[in-house]
């Protein structure tokens, strides 16, 4: 799967999660970016990106992402082996 397809995949994710139809995600986004993203939200996320993508995020994995970006590297490292 390429850098592109995960982002196609992520956009839609984002777009549910926070029912907003508007929102592209890149390299760079943050919570700071998106009005609503919270630690409840992050947690939903999370979530939503584990069941799409069939894997498993530890909790030093989720606290050290500083962006999608970082996010992306890690669902391409899982499953692109």
């Amino acid at each position: 799967m390429t850098r592109e397809e995960v982002y196609e995949i992520l956009n839609g994710i984002f777009q549910e999660v926070f029912d907003d139809e508007e929102i592209t995600v890149n390299d760079s986004t943050t919570s700071e970016d998106i009005e609503d993203w919270d630690s409840l939200e992050h947690i939903n996320l999370i979530v939503a990106i584990e069941k799409k993508y069939n894997i498993k995020f530890n909790m030093g994995e989720v606290n050290k992402f500083k962006n999608v970006g970082e996010m992306v590297d890690k669902i391409l490292e899982r499953i692109n082996g």
